[in-house]
């Protein structure tokens, strides 16, 4: 793993989704967990649990897979803010994905959310990723 934990989670869980692998384990921390809250309330996976090894913390998400399909799942990730090159947006200017379709994930002053919260609540942030 490397220094970007978000484009960390994102490839992990789209590795897993290409190889059809129903389990993903990614390193815990407080931003990871929130994505995961957020992905896992979306919709996009299904299931999540915390899982302690040797002093350290690790989450467990099952993906979800269509049924009686020989294919993944198909999720799209796109990683936007980046360390080297930041995206901010204010609330008016929050990108719509696929017309509503998709979600945008936002890090606020208010914690990490979708880019439909942060519009009803009317704050901007940095724009984390894009999903479809």
């Amino acid at each position: 793993m490397g220094r970007d934990t978000i484009a960390d989670i994102i490839t992990s869980i789209r590795n897993a989704d290409m190889n059809r692998k129903g389990t993903v384990r990614i390193a815990s921390t407080n931003i990871t967990e929130n994505i995961v809250k957020i992905l896992l309330r979306e919709g996009f996976i299904e299931n999540a649990r915390k899982h302690q090894e040797s002093k350290k913390s690790f989450l467990v998400s099952t993906l979800r897979h269509r049924r009686n399909r020989k294919g993944p799942y198909r999720k799209i990730f796109k990683r936007v803010s980046r360390p080297g090159l930041r995206i901010y947006s204010n609330y008016q200017r929050i990108p719509r994905i696929l017309g509503g379709m998709g979600i945008v994930i936002l890090s606020t002053s208010r914690g990490i959310m979708t880019g439909q919260e942060a519009r009803l609540e009317g704050i901007g942030g940095e724009i984390l990723c894009y999903i479809w």
